[in-house]
């Protein structure tokens, strides 16, 4: 028999298009509709029903970008609907979709006359059940612009609510009550199993010819012009082999049901409160018609949104979470980036996250769940541990562009030594649809054959919500066990890892971060937000400190919920794509504003709590909250400004230019502004290459193939300008006692730079502050340190501890690493010698073996690359521009110790208070080895009055040391990061004031003190 597989298959499609799909519903009949248009921002419903209603024709535009518009549908069910059998009665609507995938576009909540949320309006989820003869039913419909597009990345207007314009954006097509045929519903999804499983099976096998067949049998019972009546026929057609059952090998998938709500991206914060109640209640839906799916959401922010603007769907989510049916899931705050919050606040996520949980549902989550982050930290299997969860699931590192990550199912191994189960979904999408392609792809890709045999496919409507559809379920259900197709079980993150887990005895190891070999400009786009988040961060610690110590000293209140609030507001500003810089203008204007306005609340913290500590006077308290004594002043304490003259640097005008110098380094700035020498005087030899300039400015074509706030492609490493011409290198007046400095003036395109360079008398350390004024697109501006260290590899900080990474590139894992997260500081080093570059609010970096032939013979050495800004156009076109001021720090002769000294110093400066009595603040703790560092001091999470001191090894080192607390508590024990007591592992001895640690290199490590 020759192969007539084309010709059904055309026959089918069509038949579905044009005879199927169109017979779902039986009859439909129009709604009367009124409306009435918010004129800001949203509203509740009591206040939108309270307004008058207009009418509203179906056809007509409605919908100003970023607008609401809530809609009023009435009328009546037909009489002659009553009593029909296999049917179901809904009111369908269409707010003008203009593309198939939810999330991106108009989006609705239905709501009962009485206010009772029913469920969201997605292009893909269009109907709501109608259960009286009487429809009374409100729509809130908000008028989002489709900023995604095709994804061409082109510039648009449309993300900043300034220039987005008033035009309407959607034409209403329907808003109709309708008859649906449930047998035809389900024949539709019979086809759709049964014909995307057959398209992935091989040409030859006998299993797709036999469901070859059944369609064309099916087609042949169907009747074009009744379908209705001739449904059951054409499923009993398909019934033989929808119920073959699946082989006894088939990979086993755990289908999770889940929308991968992004707290903000091509949506403001505020839509995504509107987003994830429409997804929830969809979700609930769902559970009501299907006691046996199972709905997995993450991000504790979202559930505490639901809280207080929805506290009635809150409530059935709570139910919901008590029976089994919704889970929360990954323990943290929001679905953070984990390259770029700081240790404590990384930690903070599942402080949060977990305690909401806890707390508002009695349900621990063990899985850490992160589907779309942009790579992952070497710190992060330890602050999971240290957390109490177990297991971790990302997809990301399938969009890797070089290397293909070679495991599903392994252990991850962190610095420390910390190991986690972890799961990639062979999948590879986080929105699946379990359709017959994703299912074989799992199948198919799932590295560990042979070994496992078990999968979680992630499915839901995601980014934007939606979630989960009924023809997901089906989905699933006709896929239970059938032939030909992996075995799908419809089930929850936890039975899967306790599933995957115990099949799998053995896993491979994976040692060190999870690098995504992708969207590299999300380390440096969006400067102001980077910013933020580092300085309130450190801001967080100081008031943290100062508030504790004032309890602890004077009994002071704790401002505990000035606190919590600020944390959650940087925490929720750490979601992966606020942070990373790829969201549209309206988040980064938004989290300018918040992160000001923490700033300033944490600053009348800190003043309130160190006024009340030293009391009225004349005098000032020069106050150190790093964890390393500074100019005199005590780790951790404060002290009066010191009288004693300090050791000045020296300044002096060469024919090789500007020369700073001190006892300690010599530094040379030529007539251009750049370093033409840097000479340590304790080493005797030069920095900088013979020939070569470092402190060089270089402005890169920055234009990516794709995703342009998140890309950066390779050619921009060839193509750039080196800014070489100043406009004016000239001393500095008026500087603090002891520094002396020059000032360099650039000018380039539309943008200028101000750099002062500054040494003091005493340091090693050679600071540069910069003032930039950004003015340029689609390009990319670096700090260039040439260096004459041959370094085989780089150390960054990352959170609690560092990592080490090649500076050549052998492999094609080496070189996918072009462009690297570091936190406070990097160093380069050789035997006996090294260079530190540390930085206040960078964090993309290029380090990298350079060979240098400027004169003489070559010279290998290495080049450190701080990339400072760019200047993407997609998603928001003005990204960046305008000011900007940065500090960065050259040391010299610096070992990793002193680079981690240099990171607390710039970042940690010295905080002045003036009028104040007593400006002396004994510490509340000492520490007698600097390589171990007190992260934070804080007072317990619960109302007992407790203090949490958090430490960690720095140095990469075991540590042995004393911890000497000054004020009057039981002795202190181990904890989790929750603060609850576990078995010590680092306490070997404790006495009436200290406490002795032993640590492994990079251990993370909680001691809370009982007060007494």
């Amino acid at each position: 028999m020759h192969d007539d597989s084309a010709l059904v298959e055309a026959r089918l499609n069509r038949f579905v298009r044009e005879r199927l799909q169109p017979a779902i519903y039986r009859a439909t009949s129009p709604l009367t509709v009124t409306a009435w248009a918010a004129p800001g921002e949203p509203v509740s419903f009591a206040e939108a029903v309270s307004h008058p209603f207009t009418p509203f024709a179906v056809g007509s535009p409605w919908g100003r970008p970023w607008g609401t518009v809530w809609f009023h549908l009435s009328g009546l069910v037909p009489p002659k609907w009553a009593g029909l059998a296999e049917t179901r009665i809904e009111v369908v609507i269409d707010l003008g979709f203009t593309i198939a995938v939810p999330g991106f576009q108009a989006e609705g909540t239905a709501y009962s006359p009485a206010g009772r949320l029913l469920k969201g309006i997605e292009s893909l989820n269009r109907t709501v059940a109608v259960t009286d003869t009487r429809i009374d039913l409100y729509i809130e419909a908000a008028a989002n612009p489709n900023i995604a597009g095709d994804f061409s990345f082109s510039p648009t207007p449309l993300g900043d609510l300034a220039t987005a314009g008033s035009a309407p954006l959607y034409l209403l097509r329907q808003a109709d009550v309708a008859v649906r045929d449930t047998q035809v519903w389900h024949l539709a999804q019979d086809i759709v199993t049964l014909d995307s499983l057959r398209r992935e099976l091989p040409a030859a096998q006998p299993r797709r010819a036999n469901i070859l067949r059944a369609l064309e049998r099916c087609l042949d019972l169907l009747d074009p012009d009744d379908v209705a009546g001739t449904a059951l026929a054409g499923r009993a057609a398909l019934a033989d082999v929808l119920a073959s059952p699946a082989n006894a090998s088939a990979h086993r998938v755990h289908a999770v049901g889940h929308a991968h709500i992004d707290s903000a991206w091509l949506w403001p914060v505020r839509e995504t409160v509107r987003k994830v109640a429409r997804t929830f209640s969809n979700a609930l839906d769902l559970i009501d018609r299907h006691p046996d799916f199972v709905f997995a959401a993450s991000s504790a922010q979202q559930y505490a949104w639901l809280a207080q603007f929805y506290p009635d769907l809150f409530e059935r989510v709570r139910r919901a979470v008590a029976a089994g049916n919704f889970v929360p899931v990954g323990g943290m705050w929001v679905e953070s980036d984990t390259n770029m919050p700081g240790g404590e606040a990384l930690a903070r996520q599942f402080v949060a996250g977990k305690r909401f949980f806890i707390e508002e549902f009695g349900v621990e989550p063990l899985e850490v769940w992160l589907p779309d982050s942009f790579g992952y930290s070497a710190a992060l299997p330890q602050i999971v541990r240290a957390a109490g969860s177990r297991w971790f699931l990302t997809q990301k590192l399938s969009w890797n562009d070089t290397n293909v990550f070679p495991h599903h199912s392994f252990l991850w191994e962190g610095i420390d030594g910390s190991r986690i189960f972890t799961h990639f979904p062979p999948v590879a999408d986080y929105n699946a649809q379990l359709s017959g392609r994703e299912l074989a792809r799992a199948e198919r890709l799932f590295a560990e054959k042979g070994a496992a045999n078990t999968s979680l496919v992630p499915f839901g409507w995601g980014d934007g919500g939606g979630g989960p559809t009924e023809e997901m379920i089906a989905a699933a259900h006709r896929t239970a066990s059938l032939e030909g197709s992996p075995m799908v079980e419809l089930s929850s993150p936890r039975w899967f890892f306790e599933v995957a887990e115990a099949e799998y005895a053995a896993p491979p190891v994976w040692a060190g971060e999870l690098y995504l070999e992708f969207h590299r400009g999300t380390l440096t786009s969006q400067a102001r937000t980077k910013q933020g988040n580092r300085r309130s961060e450190h801001l967080l610690r100081e008031a943290e400190l100062w508030a504790t110590t004032a309890l602890v000293r004077l009994g002071m209140e704790y401002p505990r919920a000035a606190l919590e609030n600020a944390w959650q507001t940087v925490l929720l500003h750490q979601f992966h794509d606020i942070l990373p810089g790829s969201s549209i203008a309206w988040v980064h204007q938004q989290a300018e504003r918040e992160y000001a306005r923490v700033a300033g609340v944490l600053a009348g913290v800190i003043e309130a709590v160190v006024r009340a500590l030293c009391g009225p006077g004349a005098g000032a308290v020069v106050l150190n909250a790093g964890p390393y004594s500074l100019d005199g002043v005590p780790a951790l304490g404060g002290l009066p400004p010191s009288a004693e003259p300090l050791a000045g640097a020296t300044i002096a005008r060469t024919p090789a230019g500007w020369l700073l110098s001190n006892r300690h380094v010599r530094v040379t700035i030529a007539t251009d502004g750049l370093f033409s020498s840097v000479y340590d005087r304790h080493a005797a030899r030069e920095v900088v290459p013979r020939g070569v300039r470092a402190n060089l400015l270089t402005l890169h074509r920055d234009t990516p193939t794709q995703w342009d706030a998140w890309d950066l492609d390779t050619p921009h490493a060839r193509l750039f300008e080196a800014l070489t011409d100043a406009e004016s290198v000239e001393k500095i007046d008026g500087l603090s006692v002891g520094q002396v400095g020059v000032r360099i003036t650039r000018r380039f395109g539309s943008s200028s730079v101000i750099e002062d360079v500054i040494l003091a008398g005493e340091s090693s350390a050679i600071d540069l502050a910069f003032d930039i004024d950004w003015h340029e697109r689609q390009k990319l501006l670096r700090l260039n340190f040439a260096l004459d260290v041959t370094a085989g590899r780089a150390a960054s900080e990352i959170q609690f501890g560092h990592i080490f990474r090649a500076t050549h590139a052998n492999t094609s894992w080496d070189a996918a690493r072009s462009e690297t997260v570091a936190h406070r500081w990097v160093h380069v080093g050789e035997p006996g010698f090294g260079v530190a570059v540390a930085n206040d609010s960078t964090y993309g970096h290029a380090i990298s073996r350079t060979v240098f032939a400027a004169s003489g013979a070559p010279c290998v050495g290495t080049t450190i690359a701080l990339s400072l800004l760019r200047a993407p156009v997609y998603p928001d076109p003005n990204a960046d521009q305008g000011g900007h001021s940065l500090r960065v720090t050259l040391r010299v002769g610096a070992s990793i110790p002193d680079a981690v000294y240099e990171g607390y110093r710039l970042n940690l400066p010295l905080r002045t208070v003036a009028g104040v009595g007593a400006a002396h603040i004994e510490p509340l703790f000492t520490v007698d080895n600097p390589a171990l560092v007190i992260e934070a001091v804080k007072l317990a999470e619960d109302d007992s009055g407790d203090v949490i001191l958090r430490v960690y090894e720095a140095h990469g080192t075991r540590a042995l040391a004393r911890v000497i607390r000054s004020f009057e508590a039981a002795p202190a024990y181990e904890t989790d990061l929750l603060e609850r007591r576990v078995a010590p592992v680092a306490v070997i001895a404790t006495d009436d004031a200290a406490v002795t640690l032993e640590l492994r290199p990079f251990q993370l490590l909680t001691l809370r003190y009982r007060r007494t």
